[in-house]
């Protein structure tokens, strides 16, 4: 699969190291040297190519367009705000420089003062819009940590959430410049769902098998429990027969290399897992419930999209398009059977 790039670059050339300065000094521009900080976001994804390649169809162009402008917020190069750490790299590696600003911008340029040192910085942009991360334990670089609110049923997130990590050496009397990466931490998910003769009255979609929090520093997903995101309805302009879902949250599992000890066991038994699902209730005229639960048997990775395709029968089963997307189905399904959505 092809990738696109896009890149944004922040420029801060006015990092101002105060080095051997007595602070008692009201003014501190005779005692600082100037040093650049170069940020640049890089958004690999296979958004375009996924939309092209699973709504190919001239039936699916209407919820292409709307597919495209819900994730618009997402996969984009502007960032509304930026958070700066700097942390010492020994010791408790406690934060000993932060700033946090408003940027609505793809370029821009701040100046910093911080002394001389070896720090670890760690940046991330996106957050103050996604009410449902919050970073926590970010007086220390191994603590800091962007963690998924708790409870039953989640929103999605509102905008793509960009992070970087990079060592620095900040010396004094030297001409340098620092460039730092920032990536994409989040992805998407979209179920497009073909009613037509299904006469179905509602259906509602959750997806589920995310991780729940990110380590900033070393950029690991943590899965704690198993948060269930509520997936939007995407408004279709011109709508016909078919409905789109999507959510936007942290990755999936991904495939884990088995060990010499595993292979021909374990390994063989989970030859072709599922790494996470969407759950989909279909109600119908008379008021019983369908539940279909599609397990895909492919990781949804940061940055990326992943497009599900299913028709909808009468009785409210889904039937997935891809023949690697399994499906378990409950007929007369009951609320609570066994976590809880808000039908």
């Amino acid at each position: 699969m092809s990738l696109s790039l896009k890149r944004w670059i922040l420029l801060v050339p006015g990092l101002v190291v105060l080095a051997g300065c007595r602070l008692v000094d009201q003014d501190l521009t005779a005692c600082g040297v100037e040093y650049q900080l170069e940020y640049e976001l890089q958004l690999v994804t296979n958004i375009t190519t996924e939309i092209e390649t699973e709504l190919s169809l001239d039936t699916d162009v209407s919820v292409a367009t709307a597919l495209e402008a819900y994730l618009s917020d997402i996969f984009t190069d502007r960032a509304h705000d930026v958070d700066l750490s700097f942390y010492a790299v020994d010791g408790e590696k406690n934060r000993l420089h932060h700033e946090h600003h408003i940027m609505d911008a793809t370029q821009t340029s701040y100046t910093l003062r911080i002394p001389v040192n070896q720090y670890l910085h760690l940046g991330l942009a996106n957050l103050e819009n996604n009410p449902s991360l919050a970073l926590v334990n970010d007086q220390t670089s191994p603590g800091s940590r962007l963690q998924q609110e708790r409870a039953d049923t989640l929103q999605p997130h509102r905008e793509g959430v960009f992070s970087a990590r990079s060592h620095m050496d900040i010396k004094e009397g030297v001409d340098q410049q620092f460039k730092v990466n920032l990536y994409m931490a989040n992805c998407a998910a979209a179920l497009v769902l073909d009613t037509l003769e299904s006469g179905i009255k509602d259906i509602r979609a959750y997806a589920v098998g995310f991780a729940t929090a990110f380590d900033v520093a070393d950029s690991v997903y943590r899965f704690q429990d198993v948060p269930v995101f509520r997936a939007d309805r995407v408004e279709v302009e011109e709508p016909g027969s078919e409905l789109c879902f999507a959510t936007v949250n942290f990755p999936s599992r991904v495939p884990e290399t088995p060990s010499e000890t595993e292979v021909g066991t374990k390994a063989e038994e989970e030859e072709d897992p599922s790494y996470w699902e969407f759950h989909v209730y279909a109600t119908l005229p008379g008021g019983s419930i369908t539940e279909s639960r599609l397990y895909v048997r492919r990781p949804l990775l940061p940055a990326h999209l992943e497009i599900i395709k299913a028709k909808v029968y009468g009785n409210g089963s889904l039937q997935p398009a891809d023949a690697k997307v399994g499906v378990d189905v409950s007929i007369d399904w009951k609320p609570g059977m066994e976590h809880n959505v808000d039908i």
